[in-house]
């Protein structure tokens, strides 16, 4: 189970770093083409240096056009080769020695060159485990490569087990176990260390690829077979005892024929009874040479080791030797073993950490679409004393069953409350289905809301499912409830009662599990009185009310949400407006906003497509004249009967805007009532950034 440094051409150029450590060699390293050596304090490196003047991240190691390359990675005390401070990227020579603190690392190809003349027949690397100096590596200062016939043929494997195992010695924590080895295994020392070594290492893989590669490269490396792979069962099979059915993760051939699949014979073994099992040709002496009287390469041992996670083989490890000078013992199947199981847990690590990114990168994007859905479809901007008490009631009355009444002027955001009802509900992954009652006639209605069937109607051609049957097990808003017509009414209190209904035209009785939010502008006691919308559904409606309040009863609001209609049109444009200069924004705060946040909204959105500079400015508002709900037009006895405070600045600026309006804008007769100059007059449409409305 010795590490030899006999290369072959597969492998590629061998080099080294003999690692000195105060007045010791301390460790040697082989560096593989392909894999960058990081060096440092922290622990995540390959090559650890533990002392204070090394940085974290201190330098890195790569092969590079055809040579070994060193980089100091900013580190605070520098890298140095030799006397020579490292500067940039440099070459590496045979015999180069690299400085890190108070470490050194000879460069070599050759082992041997790193010692004294007296060591150079053989070479030992020492590893000290529990106060024990236990010889590792033992390596020969011979450069002669292995060659074999180039030949294209098949493998023959043993089919004589000669040694099972279902539980390796070296992962074996039970201490009756552990007193067995007072006789050690051979070698013991090297296969430990080798296999703490590939534990971290397999723990920086990312993937299950790198895993097995990494595993194939030590147990190459460790038993000395020529061929081997790290084999698993198709996730898609779950199971399956057929080799050609294995998915190869990784495979190694150091010589030729390249590697050949593992028998049937023994993947049945191995999978089925979860045993690893060593096989070698021990009924003809003969066939330890490399062919046979037909022709055929023979494999002189073979050892096939179960992967196992979550106690179950999911798995195998195959390893052969066609050297008749390697032949594999029960040592190397203990090894193998070990192996096997430590990249089933590798693996296992993988699988779990990619199903956690996966379910992340799920959540995540579910979290998305919701925000993006919140932000379209149930955002209320405002912050105002008026809306914390809005956001109060929703809070209160999302979480029962309880039907809701929302109640405001046109434009003020009812079906915003609605939705935001629904989302905080726990109704809300179920749908939320909107109606506006006063957009369809009667008999359209009763269609939309309870469905028909084919032919109910003249234009029915098809059977289609109403509001209430889209909206179960979710919400159902229906704006403008004022305006539905009493045979309606009725049908719609016998659903929330929780009757069934029928289909117009129909005769099968439907049951629903709907939420309803009901909304209105209108006097729904007055409609009462006067008759037209009935008493019992009112108070059926009236369970839960939320009152939102007009624009101009929230006036903090209307700079906040002015900003932000202003961001969402730019957005949409591509324009980059930077905002509103000072006389719109004195404009916007004391115009009355008849139309409440629709209005404002539209306002917005046409200043937005018209403004010609970076600022939006009087010329690119358009408002009306049109009165509030609440009023007719402005006038002293609004102000008694209406009473809002303002400014006498906010008063004299209204006064003379009406003042104008009444003559038409004419300016000298409008000064003549004010009783101001004409000047003067002039002045204050400039302060106040009145202008003539068309």
């Amino acid at each position: 189970m010795g590490k030899s440094t006999k290369k072959n051409k597969s492998d590629g150029p061998f080099a080294y770093l003999v690692i000195r450590d105060g007045k010791k060699w301390s460790d040697v390293f082989r560096l593989i083409p392909g894999r960058t050596v990081t060096i440092g304090r922290s622990p995540t490196n390959q090559i650890v240096i533990k002392e204070d003047q090394a940085s974290r991240q201190h330098a890195e190691i790569f092969f590079s056009d055809g040579a070994w390359t060193v980089r100091d990675l900013n580190s605070r005390n520098g890298t140095a080769i030799g006397e020579e401070p490292l500067s940039g990227d440099r070459k590496l020579n045979v015999g180069d020695v690299v400085w890190i603190a108070g470490t050194q690392m000879s460069f070599v190809e050759d082992l041997s060159a790193a010692y004294g003349k007296k060591d150079q027949q053989k070479v030992f690397s020492r590893v000290e485990i529990g106060g024990e100096t236990i010889v590792g590596l033992e390596v020969s200062d011979s450069d002669e490569e292995v060659t074999q016939t180039n030949v294209a043929a098949e493998v023959t494997e043993p089919q004589t087990i000669t040694h099972r195992r279902q539980k390796t010695k070296f992962l074996d924590h039970d201490n009756e176990d552990l007193e067995e080895l007072k006789d050690p295994i051979p070698k013991f020392g090297i296969a430990a260390t080798r296999l703490c070594r590939l534990a971290f290492d397999l723990a920086k893989e990312t993937t299950a690829r790198g895993v097995a590669r990494m595993a194939m490269d030590n147990l190459m490396d460790m038993s000395g077979v020529d061929s081997g792979a790290v084999m698993l069962v198709p996730r898609a099979r779950r199971t399956t005892t057929d080799p050609e059915h294995l998915e190869i993760l990784a495979w190694s051939s150091t010589n030729r024929p390249e590697y050949q699949r593992v028998s049937k014979f023994l993947t049945e073994t191995v999978l089925r009874n979860g045993e690893a099992v060593l096989a070698r040709d021990v009924q003809d002496d003969s066939a330890l040479g490399l062919r046979d009287s037909s022709g055929k390469i023979h494999a002189t041992s073979v050892i096939c080791a179960p992967i196992r996670m979550n106690a179950r083989t999911v798995g195998l490890i195959h390893l052969y030797s066609t050297i008749p000078a390697k032949v594999l013992d029960p040592d190397d199947l203990e090894f193998t073993l070990a192996v096997a199981e430590t990249v089933g847990l590798a693996l296992k690590t993988r699988y779990r950490e990619q199903k956690l990114v996966d379910d992340l990168s799920r959540t995540r994007s579910e979290i998305d679409q919701l925000r993006n859905q919140l932000n379209v479809e149930s955002e209320i901007v405002g912050s105002s004393p008026a809306m914390l008490k809005v956001h109060q009631q929703i809070h209160r009355a999302a979480p029962s069953k309880a039907t809701v009444l929302v109640r405001g002027e046109s434009g003020v955001g009812k079906e915003l409350v609605a939705r935001a009802v629904h989302f905080s509900s726990d109704r809300r992954n179920g749908p939320f289905v909107c109606l506006n009652c006063a957009a369809l006639t009667e008999s359209l209605l009763e269609s939309e809301l309870f469905g028909h069937e084919k032919g109910a109607f003249t234009g029915a051609t098809e059977r289609k499912a109403g509001k209430f049957e889209a909206a179960d097990k979710g919400t159902l808003m229906l704006d403008e409830i004022g305006e539905m017509s009493p045979s309606i009414q009725a049908k719609f209190l016998r659903v929330l009662e929780g009757h069934p209904f029928e289909r117009v035209g129909g005769s099968k009785a439907i049951r629903v599990n709907v939420r309803v939010i009901a909304a209105t502008n209108r006097d729904l006691e007055e409609e009462v009185r006067n008759g037209k919308f009935r008493k019992d559904l009112f108070f059926r409606l009236h369970v839960v009310q939320i009152d939102v309040p007009p624009l101009r009863h929230r006036p903090e609001d209307i700079q906040v949400l002015a900003d932000f209609f202003l961001q969402k049109y730019n957005g949409e444009t591509g324009r980059k407006i930077k905002g509103y200069s000072p006389h719109v924004r004195h404009q916007l705060q004391r115009y009355r906003w008849p139309g409440n946040v629709r209005e404002l909204k539209n306002v917005v959105e046409r200043a937005v497509v018209l403004a010609q500079g970076e600022t939006i400015e009087m010329e690119d508002l358009t408002l009306t004249k049109l009165s509030t709900a609440s009023e007719s037009q402005f006038d002293l006895g609004t102000l008694v009967d209406e009473y809002r405070p303002m400014s006498l600045e906010e008063v004299e600026c209204r006064h003379i805007e009406q003042t104008l309006a009444s003559t038409a804008w004419n300016k000298s007769k409008a000064a003549a009532i004010l009783g101001v100059e004409r000047s003067t007059l002039d002045r204050k449409i400039k302060k106040y950034g009145l202008k003539k409305t068309v």
